[in-house]
């Protein structure tokens, strides 16, 4: 039997991969969490040979999460999950310690395919690896990442000249979740960073 643990903070998300891998032969989830500090308390209690990681999580990034749980768990195989598409996030999740990564919207074939080949200590990835390769072509308004509510906030903070801790203040949360936050739209839109993120923004009208 093979146990699976879903990381998402989407529940419908979580209920349509554990509809999908419960209906596998010789798979079971054993576990779910909506967010990293609830992942890392489960994953030291429940059974767990794969790991489907969302890469955009509410407190943590996916892509932190990953590394921490290849330090503290090393047995386990991870797979990022998620809708985006970006080589950025996908180069970052397997130099963390990700043995593949897999889009939401993969069919159940390919999710057992996945599963199947990290069990087996191989690298799989769900898009075309030419895709991976080629040049990043010009960004169309409509095709820009979405970014969440509160990262646009985070954003106008960041375009209004307001530091982590005084975001952090406005925002009721702490100064390492808005650096979170910021990492995260770097990360998202493959910018280098905060000036060049503020720069895309303007850019690309997401920000006032």
């Amino acid at each position: 039997m093979i146990h699976v643990f879903i990381v998402d903070d989407h529940p419908i998300v979580i209920e349509g991969l554990r509809a999908v891998i419960d209906k596998l032969d010789d798979h079971e989830v054993t576990g779910t969490a909506g967010n990293a500090v609830e992942a890392v308390g489960l994953l030291k209690e429940v059974p767990a040979d794969v790991v489907l990681l969302d890469i955009n999580l509410p407190d943590v990034s996916g892509i932190d999460l990953c590394k921490k749980i290849r330090k503290e768990f090393p047995e386990k195989k991870i797979l990022g999950i998620s809708t985006f598409s970006e080589r950025s996030y996908i180069s970052r999740m397997i130099e963390n310690g990700a043995l593949g990564y897999l889009i939401k919207s993969a069919s159940a074939v390919e999710i057992a395919e996945a599963i199947a080949s990290v069990m087996q200590g191989r690298l799989y990835m769900s898009l075309n690896i030419e895709h991976l390769l080629r040049p990043s072509s010009v960004i169309l308004p409509d095709a820009l990442p979405n970014l969440t509510r509160r990262e646009k906030e985070v954003l106008q903070y960041i375009a209004e000249g307001l530091t982590n801790n005084q975001i952090a203040e406005k925002i009721f949360v702490s100064p390492s979740t808005v650096d979170t936050h910021r990492k995260n739209m770097i990360t998202k839109l493959e910018v280098s960073n905060t000036a060049a993120l503020i720069r895309f923004a303007v850019k690309y009208g997401l920000i006032e």
